[in-house]
């Protein structure tokens, strides 16, 4: 039973034309998230390539801050999760994109190494109250955590096209006014137009899932015992293994792939070209897979995707770096990545459970995020070391092969899981109904 733990709302809003509607919060978190995802996480690798001659910092130097940045998002993740599954999910990811407006706005003033290291590490923090985690979270309480496969899915496909719309907006930006007024105009993004959606059209209030406020203590109880049963579950920690070594194979590449390219002899011209075509293959893989997957377990459809990282990133390093080529291998890993991006949101529900959502994912994000963390610094050091990207290309099929593996026992593991889940489903089926009625 979950009544001590949830009530249904009494009045879902079901209509179109309501502005708290679950479309019209989906819209506003997916431009929320275009921008979140675009203004940091896609333009940094080009914002430091912009600084480092400017004002003579190492490479690793530069990445080491948002290592510390990261491992912080880490370590918040599990909170952020808990505070969403009881409600605060507007004041969170709303106050964290100002916060982060404000750090970036001191960011274009930087000149020494120590405020900058500052200020990275601020920003990166907060990303664990503004990126996917919580907005997968805030969508489960919206819909209920049953329901939440189409709203991932199409937040997914308006955060695909981050990359493909600020990796070119940036370096037109640095190209034009240099990277200390590029990062005032993210700054402003940040507080238009991420605050905005996020405080405007998250409303907790409205809410399939809503938390009781007078059983706080049972709360706390049932949430303590959905994660100690997720944690006895072999298949947690498959997935722990898989969705970590997920986070530090993209991290690495997605921090580095600039350079990468270039380091290969091809025009910076053309490096923004390939890489602006992940967005376009994440947002057409999406589609694809809501429209001939629906009917589709999650771990079929995981146990298909992961195998195309360790074959996409194995022939960039043994294939020609010809244009043509780069271009179809970075559309590979932009489909693959906008697969396993709706994956890694719905593996909780449909493998796991589908109770204290925010924080069962929200735990299982932990060491991915520490990863995700480490995994830049650690590119840098090892391209420093052998002052190559080969070597940093390795590492990252050999990460690519325990996603691989890893998610394939996941999968096998999760059989017996699913089932169960699907008894507790019409279980609970019963009790909405009863709810509604009463």
């Amino acid at each position: 039973m979950w009544p001590t733990q949830t009530s249904l709302a009494s009045e879902p809003s079901n209509s179109t034309n309501t502005p708290d509607n679950p479309r019209v919060l989906i819209t506003a978190l997916g431009i929320g998230q275009i921008c979140s995802w675009g203004s940091f996480y896609y333009s940094f690798p080009l914002i430091v390539e912009a600084m480092i001659p400017e004002l003579g910092w190492s490479k690793a130097d530069v990445y080491g801050a948002v290592t510390i940045g990261l491992i912080l998002a880490g370590l918040l993740a599990y909170p952020v999760g808990l505070a969403v599954d009881r409600g605060h999910g507007r004041r969170l990811m709303g106050g964290a994109s100002v916060a982060v407006a404000m750090l970036m706005a001191l960011w274009s003033q930087v000149d020494s190494i120590v405020s900058f290291y500052l200020l990275i590490a601020g920003i990166g923090a907060l990303q664990a109250a503004t990126l996917y985690e919580p907005a997968f979270a805030v969508i489960a309480r919206r819909v209920g955590p049953a329901n939440t496969r189409s709203g991932i899915t199409a937040l997914t496909l308006w955060a695909g096209f981050a990359s493909t719309l600020f990796i070119p907006f940036v370096q037109f930006l640095l190209d034009r006014w240099g990277w200390r007024d590029a990062l005032l105009v993210l700054a402003f993004i940040n507080l238009s137009v991420c605050a905005v959606a996020y405080l405007s059209f998250i409303r907790p209030q409205r809410d399939v899932v809503v938390v009781m406020p007078v059983d706080s203590a049972g709360q706390s109880s049932t949430d303590k015992q959905e994660i100690g049963t997720a944690l006895r579950k072999p298949v947690f920690w498959a997935l722990m293994i898989a969705t970590t070594a997920y986070a530090a194979m993209y991290s690495a590449f997605a921090f580095h792939m600039y350079p990468i390219l270039l380091e290969r002899g091809m025009d910076a011209g053309i490096v923004v070209t390939a890489i602006a075509t992940i967005g376009p293959a994440q947002v057409l893989a999406r589609i694809l897979i809501g429209v001939f997957g629906s009917g589709l377990s999650v771990r079929r459809i995981g146990a298909f995707v992961v195998a195309m990282f360790p074959l996409a990133f194995g022939a960039l390093i043994l294939l020609p770096p010809n244009v043509g080529f780069i271009i179809a291998v970075f559309i590979v890993l932009g489909a693959a990545n906008g697969i396993f991006t709706i994956v890694r949101g719905l593996v909780v529900p449909e493998m796991l459970g589908r109770r204290a959502y925010g924080a069962i994912n929200g735990l299982l994000a932990v060491p991915g995020n520490l990863l995700r963390a480490l995994a830049p610094v650690g590119a840098a050091w090892l391209w420093g070391m052998t002052g190559s990207y080969g070597v940093v290309l390795w590492a990252i099929v050999c990460a690519a092969a325990i996603l691989a593996i890893s998610f394939w026992t996941a999968a096998w593991l999760s059989k017996r899981t699913i089932q169960n889940m699907a008894d507790a489903t019409d279980d609970y089926a019963d009790v909405e109904n009863i709810s509604l009625k009463g």
